[in-house]
């Protein structure tokens, strides 16, 4: 490692943000494992100060994978004719936060594409009966684009957070990862429209999707500090063999942990998830994902009947696996590095 390199993690560390320079060249330096280690490091005193060694679980629901965008990396998109398509009622899906209860999840993550099935009728009425059954629990909601009227609906119903990737801060290179009906814009507008509202927001990006630079993810984190998310959703961009990506390389996991330690000194504070990507393309991609600063992991909680026809990509990890199993699996994996599992809503802290 640089004394440069050491200087500018230590500026970082102190104040929260750097010069543009500064970021490029602690990117150009992410491979060095020194200077990642000590990233990794300072990120893990910034995180134990806010949340101990603490780690909150969300519980995954993936209740849909019907969805009109047609998004190049995403193997639910319109028109991957491969996909087998489902949708949960929502007695299955009462049932899978049932279980989820029993198990100690005190956060459900209802993830989908955008349906026009479900409707801001149907979605009031689920998370209206998510709230009523369980009032100490949080709903989150990952449904895509929606207009500010059904975003406000959905908040009145009772959902606490939502997540919306931003997927990129750069527009030409949004307009890489969308079809032409898809805008940068239009996802910035639903950001600040949901921040305005009350949600607490998830934002994130895909770490090595096509045509991606370092300009990019500087871009990225320029965002990031920007709009301040509640929490920053971040993995490996992994191809899906029925999209038009399905050739191209998967995302760095090195890159990935480097950019969640970075993160995690921008954001002291934030929600930052270990997530299923970093699993997928490392067996212990989680945790290492928790030693550079992370502090949530989502189990799944799908029917294990729909667990594989939800693939966003390709290889996705615990597909097999009933949700007790997953949440003892994870449990055992975070422990053996000096972390908890804990039954805890897991707000954001202001």
């Amino acid at each position: 490692m640089t004394v440069e390199n050491k200087k500018l993690l230590d500026e970082l560390f102190y104040s929260e943000v750097l010069p543009e320079e500064g970021y490029r060249e602690l990117l150009a330096a992410h491979e060095d494992e020194e200077t990642a280690g000590y990233a990794c490091e300072l990120a893990r005193i910034r995180q134990k100060e806010s949340f101990s060694n603490e780690i909150y679980i969300r519980g995954l629901i993936e209740f849909t994978n019907y969805c009109k965008n047609d998004c190049l990396y995403c193997g639910i998109r319109r028109s991957n004719g491969s996909a087998m398509r489902y949708r949960l009622t929502r007695a299955e899906i009462m049932e899978c936060a049932d279980q989820g209860y029993e198990l100690g999840f005190r956060t459900f993550v209802l993830q989908g594409g955008e349906d026009a099935y479900f409707t801001d009728e149907r979605l009031e009425d689920i998370v209206g009966g998510l709230k009523a059954k369980y009032p100490d629990c949080a709903v989150t909601l990952s449904l895509g684009e929606r207009s500010r009227e059904s975003y406000e609906r959905l908040y009145l119903a009772g959902a606490d957070r939502y997540l919306l990737r931003h997927e990129t801060a750069d527009r030409i290179h949004y307009e890489r990862l969308h079809p032409p009906e898809m805008s940068w814009e239009n996802r910035r507008r639903c950001l600040y429209d949901l921040k305005e509202i009350g949600y607490q927001v998830g934002c994130g990006m895909m770490v090595g999707s096509p045509g991606q630079t370092m300009e990019h993810l500087i871009e990225d984190l320029r965002f990031l500090k920007e709009l301040r998310p509640h929490m920053v959703g971040i993995g490996p961009f992994i191809p899906q063999k029925d999209t038009p990506f399905g050739d191209q390389p998967q995302g760095s996991l090195k890159l990935t942990l480097f950019l969640l330690a970075l993160i995690r000194l921008m954001l002291p504070k934030v929600l930052l998830p270990a997530t299923t990507a970093l699993g997928t393309i490392h067996r212990e991609g989680r945790e290492m994902g928790i030693l550079a600063g992370a502090n949530v992991v989502m189990p799944n909680l799908s029917p294990v009947s729909v667990r594989k026809k939800y693939a966003l990509y390709d290889h996705k990890i615990c597909t097999g696996e009933e949700a007790a199993e997953c949440r003892g699996c994870l449990e055992q994996r975070v422990e053996s590095i000096g972390y908890k599992i804990v039954t805890a809503r897991g707000n954001a802290l202001e």
